[in-house]
């Protein structure tokens, strides 16, 4: 078996997966490979199949699939799985990373301090205590970030069309998750049905000065609709760690909308993440073999 790691991951890996048949990290091997290992960057189209003709397995080290065709996997019968699980604490805690940094104005103060401004009286804080915090996406990190928000002392609140019952958040309709949030977090997979959901149309309906936050799909975002409103001042600010592309298109309106913080889609690159999904990616191989 010939296992081809497209993407990063942990420097461990390699040795691990040494048991189950030949690792390689060169890209010429791709023909000849028996399994695919990818994480974000890596884009497993039509295109990039047909380079593969003896692939069995593909394995997304991460959440979703979005970057796998994988109803062209299912016709050439070559199985797919991913990581979901071992994502959702990296994630969450970096949610909650951009959630304490924009009210907090940690990027303004550190930048003022080292342009040699002391701003301690024009930076003013607000506090998460007692804010409701909306989430779209209440599955394994909404989850997550809800269990933290409460420590936090935020009303936790969630929009999901499929969870019926939820032990840490209220369960309510769309348009109640818009009218009640102070923050928005975005835990959604990028489908036709999210594509472009948080736009004018539903900006308008959010509370003024909300505060969006998206940890899980650029594209669940229309940008150009989003800067609008952050320069308007309706979106007070937007936290983010993904965009439409990775890197960015340089002309993305997001990079020089107002009151943005930005993280380089880094939300699953915790060291102890990467050691996690080599944990899964180990014991997927292992059922995969006895299958």
């Amino acid at each position: 078996m010939k296992i081809l790691l497209a993407d990063s991951f942990d420097e461990s890996l390699p040795g691990r997966l040494s048991a189950f048949g030949e690792v390689t990290a060169d890209p010429a091997q791709l023909s000849s490979a028996d399994v695919l290992l990818v994480r974000s960057k890596t884009k497993v189209t039509r295109e990039y199949l047909d380079g593969a003709p003896n692939l069995k397995l593909v394995i997304r080290g991460g959440v979703g699939l979005d970057n796998i065709d994988v109803e062209t996997c299912r016709q050439r019968g070559i199985e797919v799985k991913n990581t979901p699980r071992a994502s959702s604490v990296a994630v969450a805690e970096l949610t909650l990373a951009l959630m304490l940094a924009i009210p907090n104005r940690l990027v303004e103060g550190h930048m003022g301090m080292k342009d040699g401004k002391w701003l301690k009286k024009e930076l003013k804080r607000t506090e998460l205590f007692q804010k409701t915090l909306g989430l779209l996406g209440a599955g394994l990190i909404g989850t997550e970030v809800a269990r933290r928000a409460q420590a936090f002392g935020m009303r936790v609140i969630a929009h999901d069309q499929y969870i019926a019952n939820h032990a840490l958040a209220e369960l309510v309709e769309l348009d109640e998750l818009f009218a009640q949030a102070d923050y928005i977090s975005i835990h959604l997979p990028l489908t036709n049905e999210t594509r472009g959901m948080i736009n004018r149309h539903s900006i308008a309906q959010m509370k003024d000065g909300v505060i969006i936050v998206n940890t899980a799909r650029g594209k669940v975002v229309d940008e150009k609709d989003l800067a609008d409103a952050l320069k308007s001042g309706k979106v007070r600010a937007y936290g983010t760690d993904v965009f439409y592309g990775d890197p960015p298109d340089p002309t993305s309106p997001i990079l020089s909308a107002p009151s943005v913080v930005m993280t380089p889609h880094i939300g699953g690159s915790s060291q102890e993440n990467l050691l996690r999904i080599g944990d899964n990616v180990v014991e997927l191989l292992k059922k995969w073999k006895r299958a």
